[in-house]
């Protein structure tokens, strides 16, 4: 029986044209010649010595750094110098600043120790930069603030001054013995806060009224009496170093009985208020005992025969006392005369024995001085200093200063 897949033997012998090509052919055989070492294009590696064992490559700092050197060696010789140049300028610069400050400190503490002053100024020296200005011995400007500084019987709050054209005198800027000044400006204040500390004692406060004028009010103790002050004082220059005051409308209030004026006019002394001559025309036995004294009567103006009848005539006195022009002579009384003769008679009225006794020593020169503001600028050793301007501000007196050819240390 034959099988399914039988395949008929061909004969050898017998070839036609559709014969198997591959008849008679090993595969395995080809493949055999196929196996002569590997191609050309991929060479051999030789096996490396046994010494020549393999490591892991480095990455510490080392190799960082010659990374970093590498990186700044590329940058271009132009970017170097610029580098360079920037940084030597800042070098510079600090050092001149350094020596600035120095010569700044330097100059405040022989300005402290010259002046005798309470508090070392602020110097502060111009120009730029300041060690080609040392060695030429010549500085643009220098300016100096001066706080507190006595001037006579006040505190100049503050002064500041710039010096112009330096010329230093010295070996160096560790050591300049002195200075010429061709020019200087600056300005002088006088506070009204100082002012109301050490003239008004707590008491008197000033203030500007306009460009020239300053008025004072407050109280002044005057034998035990705490006495209301009002007075005005116009500032003026003292010729061409000094400045002065004039202090004028002078008052003194005790209390609403009596105003006190300082002088010998006919509106100046003790007199009455308003309210106190309106209330002795209403108290009979004052007004009785006011006119029995004859002074008084003769500064009133009354003719004897009507004051005889006041002085015994209630509805008299009181005819007397309601004219409207009785308040009017009454407050034209001079109460400072009529204590001198008649001491007793202002006791009865209401006033301090010890208070009438001290009022007239408060002279005008007395009072004015209790108030003057003025001040000298001080004479300089060489050169001319002289006031520009004088001008009453906010917050104090501004006084404009000027000078040249001025000499400072040795």
């Amino acid at each position: 029986m034959r099988s399914p897949h039988h395949i008929p033997a061909q004969d050898s012998t017998n070839t036609y044209e559709g014969s198997n090509p591959y008849e008679g052919l090993n595969p395995y055989e080809e493949l055999g010649a196929l196996d002569d070492g590997p191609p050309e294009e991929f060479p051999r590696r030789e096996p490396e010595d046994e010494g020549d064992a393999w490591s892991p490559p480095h990455h510490g700092r080392s190799g960082r750094r010659r990374r970093g050197r590498g990186r700044f060696g590329r940058l271009p010789f132009a970017l170097k110098a610029v580098c360079g140049l920037v940084a030597l300028t800042a070098f510079l610069v600090l050092a001149d600043r350094w020596a600035v400050l120095y010569a700044e400190h330097r100059a405040a503490d022989a300005l402290e120790d010259r002046l005798r002053l309470s508090a070392a100024p602020e110097v502060e020296i111009g120009g730029f930069p300041f060690l080609t200005q040392v060695a030429d011995k010549r500085l643009d400007s220098v300016r100096v603030t001066v706080p507190d500084v006595a001037a006579d019987r006040i505190s100049l709050a503050r002064v500041s001054a710039t010096a112009h054209d330096v010329r230093l005198a010295g070996d160096g800027p560790t050591d300049i013995r002195g200075a010429d000044i061709r020019g200087v400006d600056g300005d002088v204040l006088l506070s009204f806060d100082d002012l109301n500390r050490e003239l008004g004692a707590s008491q008197v406060t000033f203030s500007g009224d306009g460009r020239d004028r300053i008025l004072a009010r407050g109280t002044l103790p005057v034998a035990g009496h705490d006495l209301r002050l009002r007075a005005d004082a116009r500032i003026r220059r003292d010729g061409d170093r000094g400045i002065d005051t004039e202090v004028g409308g002078m008052r003194l209030d005790i209390g609403d009985l009596a105003t006190y004026r300082p002088g010998s006019g006919a509106s100046e002394g003790l007199h009455l208020t308003r309210e106190s001559a309106a209330a002795l025309s209403r108290e009979t036995q004052k007004a009785r005992a006011l006119l029995a004294v004859p002074s008084v009567v003769r500064a009133l103006g009354v003719p004897d025969a009507t004051v005889r009848d006041a002085l015994t005539s209630e509805a008299a006195l009181s005819r007397l006392t309601g004219r409207p022009d009785f308040i009017r002579q009454a407050m034209g009384l001079n109460l400072v005369d009529l204590a001198l003769e008649n001491p007793e008679l202002l006791q009865r009225l209401g006033f301090d024995p010890a208070l009438l006794d001290a009022l007239p020593r408060l002279t005008r020169p007395v009072l004015a001085d209790r108030l003057s503001l003025g001040f000298r600028l001080p004479e300089p050793e060489r050169g001319d200093l002289r006031l520009r301007d004088v001008r009453v501000e906010k917050d104090g007196i501004r006084v404009r200063i000027t000078g040249s050819d001025l000499a400072v240390g040795s």
